[in-house]
């Protein structure tokens, strides 16, 4: 990774703010995804990141099977015979074991072994029955509805590559290869607190000027939808020995140290303090809304740290615009980018410009497949209903100003990210 240039000793209040790109680019450029294995059984690696590529072990299907309910026949005896005699049945786990002479057939069910000596499988809607006796309506292709060994997949086919986050389907492929176990990345220990003696649990007694922790609460919300680790510290007092007890414990047990408030440029606290002391941490500021301040960095050489800002919606939009993609990235995943549409925006905007403005916005779909927008109202970094009502951001660039209703602007849907 390259030095960053900005650090909390030199730090130049100056000096030009990141943008949103940059900073995402240069703490990716920090990832280095984890490579540790661990082996799980089947269904617990439903969402887990596959280690290593997976070769097919057998042919799916391993035998010819019917793709239909019907009657197996030699396609050659329909030159001379329009109705065979019902020699048997073949269902499927209970085949047809006997030979087939000319003018023969069997009843098959769908999946049932087709016999060596016969080659088609004709619809049963297409035949008449009467007794022993099958009478073709309408004759098949030749080979017709019979599915061959490895049409799905042959001995030492590729199945799965390494890094594939796997799926319902993935697991039912390895499933039919009879594999009850996949070596899968461990997943990232992620730790997280809240610092600030105003900041009260659900059920303590708020004094005046305190607030009760939502952003542990969000925090773990987003965090749960990436399959990590989760080990919440709570909330830290504004005390020297309590903070750096926290920072040690955090950096020891997780490879991810997220904290909310208390660590921008010029605050004097404990937070910042021993952020100095144990870590390499670079604080910057983003030309971004909301959310300007975000330090990033690492903890005893290892552990990657990231200061969030304190108000509730800029903990949220800071997270998913710069520190999930991050923790994607070292759990082995290589989709990572946020989804970005066009839509019609249906309601004015008011914007400055000079930051990359995400407001918070209701989309949908219409009728034609158009994407529309409004926006939820009051933009403050402290609106925290606002998340909950909105399902996305409105993305505004740098240098745009406001914006009339019926302009096309980009929006990030993110209502299942929550």
């Amino acid at each position: 990774m390259p030095e960053l240039n900005v650090n909390p000793q030199s730090f130049d209040k100056k000096q030009l703010m990141l943008s949103v790109e940059e900073a995402q680019a240069r703490i990716l450029e920090a990832i280095l995804p984890i490579t540790t294995k661990e082996r799980v059984g089947l269904r617990q690696g439903l969402g887990r990141i596959l280690a290593d590529p997976l070769l097919a072990r057998m042919a799916v299907p391993s035998h010819r099977n019917s793709a239909m309910d019907g009657y197996a026949f030699r396609h050659i005896d329909t030159d001379i015979h329009k109705a065979f005699y019902v020699a048997g049945v073949s269902m499927a786990g209970h085949p047809f074991h006997d030979s087939l002479d000319i003018g023969q057939c069997i009843r098959i069910m769908t999946g049932a072994v087709v016999p060596a000596d016969a080659d088609t499988v004709v619809m049963q809607e297409h035949v008449s029955r009467e007794g022993d006796i099958m009478t073709l309506q309408r004759i098949p292709i030749p080979g017709a509805n019979v599915r061959h060994p490895g049409e799905d997949l042959c001995t030492g086919d590729a199945v799965l590559p390494a890094g594939r986050k796997l799926n319902a389907a993935d697991l039912g492929v390895l499933a039919s290869q009879g594999i009850g176990e996949v070596d899968v990345l461990r997943r990232p220990r992620v730790a997280f607190f809240s610092t600030g003696d105003e900041l009260k649990g659900i059920g303590e007694v708020l004094q005046p000027g305190d607030v009760y922790d939502s952003n542990r609460y969000t925090l773990f919300g987003m965090l749960n939808k990436l399959d990590v680790d989760i080990l919440d510290l709570g909330v830290i007092p504004d005390q020297q020995e309590a903070v750096e007890h926290a920072f040690a414990q955090a950096s020891q047990l997780a490879d991810v140290v997220i904290t909310s408030g208390g660590v921008s440029v010029g605050d004097a606290d404990y937070v910042t303090d021993t952020l100095r002391k144990t870590g390499t941490v670079d604080f910057w500021k983003i030309a971004v809304k909301p959310g300007k301040p975000l330090a990033f960095g690492k903890l005893n050489d290892r552990c990657l740290f990231f200061g969030l800002p304190g108000n509730p919606v800029s903990v949220m939009a800071t997270f998913l615009l710069f520190t999930r993609a991050a923790i994607l990235k070292l759990r082995g995943e290589t989709m990572i980018e946020l989804p970005e549409y066009s839509a019609i925006c249906d309601t004015p905007l008011q914007k400055a410009p000079g930051r990359k403005d995400y407001q918070r916005g209701v989309c949908h779909l219409d009728v034609r497949g158009q994407w529309h927008v409004r926006s939820t109202g009051m933009q403050g970094s402290h609106i925290l209903s606002s998340m909950s009502t909105a399902n996305c951001f409105i993305a505004l660039p740098l240098l745009a100003g406001d914006v009339n209703a019926g302009e096309i602007v980009n929006i990030i849907p993110f209502h299942e990210l929550l």
